[in-house]
């Protein structure tokens, strides 16, 4: 993929591994303390995030399958009520007194999650604190800042800090913390598939962006030894030293990006042939390079890798039956085939996949689509996720019930973004001691580890 020179700056920033005084001032990402004993990691763990962004209509995801509670659902989503006899039967391993189907079009994610591979967070979203509906109601206790918008509620999934500016992602701290664990590594360990992210913004690691092509090079930019003129000499006018600080802190970006995407190309070059077959989607085509990226992060020196992947058309206001179908089938058969992608490398125990979205959505339809919600259920996947199970607490669906922010069906989250995160974040390997650092408000809630995962 080739981009221009104004393009290539603007993505060289986040591709570099140093952080210098510029790269400070362009993202402000201020002075947050990343202190890590240096060490070197005998073992392999990679975080691989899916964001659907939009807000995926998890009320369609994982619905009520008979009785009373398939009633209930269905007098209240009106038009949005999918047919009980389409629901994908699943088992959960701790029954709620409940039966639960899956959305028709997830039949990959009913096979996962029977052979223990997925597992379901019901109702989780960003919090400041524990919240019951009274106390929201009466403002006794702080809710996180702008509710149901887009910008913000991914801001604060991705930063795990609601009631705070914040100016650095989760994940970009995580990595701050561990970035010590990798081999002498060659290029950034927080790889964005999909763009510019918060999640992966810190104060030491920054984001490298990749395609699902590979690479992102610089428009008729040829470089090595068999590079054309031109080329050559843009590397002789790079390396040359600079009076002015700001030009040679230019320079210096762009050097850095030209020999990560250098190592980075050749690194893909000797990648394995996989036989595992993918979507063509664009969710399939960025987990089939992270697939690849992943198979070649020991000549990278890369022991600790924090990706991250989107699909987008979630915010389904209108047309949702067909629309959230089609989504829902494509992130099913995308989640699968890149997990028996990492079963074909022999890393399935290494790598765990998971999904954040802006929001959910209301209970109730707006005429043929849903709206803005709050609380989510997420989805969970790879060889050391204890699966089967939805853990968390799936709400009670009543209109003006006791988990409904209000009279539409936005469900308050019974478990926050915190406590999802930090579960994710022990399995890398960030310590109880520095937890706090990762998540700042995590001591307010009572569970820093949700169990969905092995030690």
């Amino acid at each position: 993929m080739a981009t221009t020179r104004r393009e290539f700056i603007c993505r060289s920033v986040c591709a570099a591994l140093g952080t210098t005084s510029i790269v400070r001032t362009i993202f402000d990402l201020g002075n947050v303390a990343a202190a890590a004993l240096p060490r070197v990691a005998s073992d392999y763990k990679a975080l691989v995030c899916v964001f659907l962004y939009g807000g995926n209509d998890a009320n369609n995801f994982l619905v009520p399958r008979t009785g009373t509670d398939y009633d209930q659902y269905a007098a209240a989503r009106g038009i949005l009520a999918l047919p009980a006899a389409s629901l994908l039967p699943i088992t959960p391993l701790t029954p709620d007194g409940h039966t639960y189907g899956l959305h028709g079009s997830t039949s990959a994610l009913q096979t996962l999650f029977g052979s223990g591979k997925l597992a379901l967070l019901a109702n989780v979203g960003p919090l400041v604190a524990p919240l019951s509906r009274t106390q929201f109601l009466n403002h006794s206790v702080a809710a996180p800042p702008q509710l149901f918008s887009h910008s913000d509620q991914q801001t604060q999934w991705q930063t795990s800090i609601p009631d705070q500016p914040a100016k650095t992602g989760w994940g970009g701290r995580t990595a701050d913390l561990l970035n010590s664990l990798n081999n002498n590594n060659q290029v950034s360990m927080s790889i964005s598939l999909a763009g510019a992210n918060v999640l992966q913004v810190g104060n030491v690691v920054n984001q490298f962006q990749v395609s699902s092509s590979g690479v992102i090079s610089l428009s008729g930019f040829t470089d090595g030894p068999n590079g054309d003129p031109v080329s050559k000499a843009i590397r002789t006018i790079l390396g040359q030293p600079q009076p002015n600080l700001l030009v040679s802190a230019a320079g210096g970006i762009v050097t850095r990006a030209l020999d990560n995407n250098q190592i980075l190309q050749g690194a893909l070059a000797q990648a394995p042939a996989l036989t595992t077959v993918f979507p063509t989607s664009s969710l399939g085509k960025q987990l089939a390079m992270v697939a690849k990226l992943i198979s070649v992060h020991t000549p990278l020196g890369l022991q600790r890798q924090v990706f991250f992947c989107s699909a987008d058309g979630f915010d389904t206001h209108g047309d949702q039956i067909n629309a959230q179908a089609s989504l829902l089938a494509d992130v099913s058969a995308s989640l699968s085939a890149f997990y028996n992608a990492t079963v074909e490398l022999g890393l399935a125990d290494d790598v765990t996949t998971f999904t954040a979205s802006d929001f959910g959505r209301t209970f109730l339809s707006n005429g043929s689509g849903s709206d803005h919600g709050w609380g989510n259920h997420q989805m969970i996947l790879g060889g050391a996720v204890r699966g089967g199970d939805i853990y968390g607490k799936v709400p009670i669906l009543s209109q003006g019930g006791p988990d409904d922010s209000g009279s539409q069906g936005r469900w308050i989250p019974t478990t926050s973004v915190d406590e999802y995160s930090a579960t994710l974040a022990r399995w890398f390997g960030v310590s109880s001691t520095d937890m706090a650092t990762v998540f700042p408000n995590l001591s307010r809630f009572n569970n820093p580890d949700l169990g969905f995962l092995v030690p």
